[in-house]
């Protein structure tokens, strides 16, 4: 995406009861994901948010 402008979004991080991340995007409905590790659950975040 050449020249695209970069967006800030809000995200929730939250541990769960089986260590993973769980991370959500509450301005976008139904935008969640989780990682075994924050940077993991960050990655997805970002790709799940630039999904069509």
């Amino acid at each position: 995406m050449a020249g695209a402008k970069k967006i800030h979004l809000p995200v929730l991080v939250e541990k769960d009861e089986d260590g993973f991340f769980v991370v959500e995007c509450p301005l976008l409905q139904g935008c969640y994901t989780q990682g075994k590790t924050l940077d993991e659950a960050l990655k997805n975040i970002h790709e799940v948010i630039e999904l069509p």
